[in-house]
């Protein structure tokens, strides 16, 4: 997500899955009650910069827009077929939402465009640690020196119930050795190590583990 010669994972792991990708996430993750609380969380507003890293299908964005249209949003992916879904979604007429291909990096966005908030869902489980590392790291980079980072991901997975249903849905899918550093609560750990003061908002049990919202920002400023 940081390098243009590093590979991705696409949304379902597999290319040939990406136009179930919306129908796998709203069944399988209780995307209404996760996302709807990360909206919240996130709290849009008319003079935000919002950038939505691993974007995907544009579900979020999107939904964004709709709350806040005059709020400057871009979803940013290096998948160009999860991003012909994203585009497919989108009202003509809107000009405040764009979506970049591409990974994360400051030549990727536009000349002196600088983040309020940086958002990204379910993308940092299906990266290895190094990458996770470095995506928190660009993260706190990229962002305003007042700005704030919203994540929704798969956290630690507490108790053998979540972990085996973690075990059986999405380390079945995305393998073991990028999704364990995420069961085992490595996040938080990751962004304080980028320079994030951090905390857990909610955890949200779903059929393929427990879902955990984060807001994070830059170490020293204290949150409202």
């Amino acid at each position: 997500m940081t390098d243009s010669k590093s590979p991705y994972t696409p949304p379902l792991r597999h290319n040939w899955l990406t136009p179930a990708y919306d129908t796998a996430i709203r069944v399988l993750t209780r995307e209404s009650a996760w996302r709807t609380a990360l909206i919240q969380q996130i709290n849009p507003l008319p003079d935000d910069r919002i950038l939505d890293v691993g974007c995907g299908t544009g579900t979020l964005a999107i939904a964004l827009n709709r709350l806040a249209p005059e709020a400057d949003i871009i979803g940013i992916d290096p998948d160009a077929a999860a991003l012909e879904r994203a585009h497919a979604k989108v009202d003509s007429g809107i000009r405040s939402l764009r979506f970049l291909e591409g990974f994360l990096s400051e030549a990727a966005l536009p000349l002196n465009w600088k983040p309020t908030k940086i958002i990204s869902s379910l993308v940092l489980h299906q990266t290895s640690k190094t990458t996770k590392r470095q995506i928190l790291h660009a993260m706190h980079d990229l962002l305003d020196e007042k700005g704030e980072i919203h994540i929704a991901d798969y956290g630690f997975q507490k108790g053998l119930v979540m972990r085996a249903l973690f075990r059986l849905t999405v380390q079945m899918l995305d393998g073991v050795a990028d999704t364990q550093p995420n069961a085992d609560g490595i996040l938080p750990e990751l962004m304080r190590e980028a320079g994030l003061t951090v905390d857990e908002t909610r955890t949200l049990v779903t059929p393929t583990g427990s879902i955990s919202l984060y807001r994070a920002t830059p170490r020293g400023l204290l949150a409202p």
